[in-house]
């Protein structure tokens, strides 16, 4: 029985080692990056967001060791940069975390917190969230999974910051790299409810809900030959490999990519050394935000 509280993926997560260069970073590459932002002491963390419609990406670095964000730290001491979790969007945190538990896992959550924003007109608010996360070891491919309750989604999908100079929209896809495609597919589709599908170059795709972005497990040479001439290095043999972005324009994408973009074939790309660990692959797609 499908998950009532739980209904497709929000926004992946790229641990990174220093926040504000891999903004820049980000900001180099044509995104509009918002203000920086600082959780909630207990989370010691701190964010930049890139926002599309209905998704965004979250740049997120470690300000402070805590409980908390110990996993976070462990990923990047063992994998480095990338893709480290990926969110669903959450009706109701509490009653999500009710439902996985009374699946026989115990959630980590609901955890409350929040961090300021400085909106257009020079205010600042908040933006508060409440999270639940399922148990860490029940991390499909490597990547763990939460699910993210928007309590100020005005404070987080601001419109100035959803303009793009390379022309990004949304997000199609997350691939996750992982020697056993099958066997991870299988493992968050459990977790989800939702039915995996093999590919023909022997990837498996799980969807998320709720016509947002489908997970893609796939081994590192499945992801190659996806992406012919684009070098992976850097890339974990497990874990989070690249984001296939919707560009509603792919001149405009090259364009802004400037020396950073690769062809390759109907894909414009940025390889993982010059996105923070993670494959960046740009699409021809809709341009009007897809609700």
């Amino acid at each position: 029985m499908a998950l009532k509280n739980v209904i497709g993926i929000d926004h992946a997560v790229v641990m990174v080692k220093d926040l504000d260069k891999a903004a820049e970073n980000y900001r180099q590459l044509g995104f509009t990056v918002s203000p920086r932002g600082t959780h909630s002491v207990h989370m010691g963390t701190g964010n930049y967001t890139i926002m599309f419609d209905p998704d965004y990406m979250e740049l997120l670095g470690v300000l402070a060791a805590t409980e908390l964000n110990a996993p976070a730290r462990a990923f990047l001491d063992k994998h480095g940069e990338g893709i480290e979790r990926i969110a669903f969007t959450s009706v109701d945190s509490a009653a999500g975390a009710e439902e996985i538990r009374a699946r026989g896992l115990e959630p980590i959550g609901p955890t409350d917190f929040e961090r300021p924003v400085t909106l257009p007109n020079g205010t600042v608010s908040a933006a508060k969230f409440r999270t639940f996360m399922w148990p860490t070891v029940e991390a499909p491919g490597g990547v763990r999974i939460f699910a993210c309750q928007h309590k100020t989604r005005e404070t987080v999908w601001i419109p100035e910051l959803m303009k793009h100079a390379n022309a990004a929209r949304r997000i199609k896809q997350t691939l996750i790299a992982t020697p056993e495609p099958a066997k991870e597919a299988a493992h968050l589709g459990q977790l989800i409810d939702r039915e995996p599908k093999a590919e023909a170059d022997g990837a498996v795709t799980v969807p998320s809900g709720g016509d947002r972005a489908d997970f893609v497990y796939l081994t590192l040479d499945q992801l190659a030959k996806r992406y012919p001439g684009v070098p992976l290095a850097g890339l974990s043999e497990r874990g989070g490999a690249a984001l296939v972005l919707i560009s509603g324009d792919l001149a405009a994408t090259e364009k802004a990519l400037g020396s950073a973009a690769m062809r390759s074939g109907g894909a414009i790309c940025v390889p993982p050394a010059k996105a923070n660990g993670t494959l960046l692959a740009f699409v021809a797609g809709r341009s009007e935000p897809i609700l």
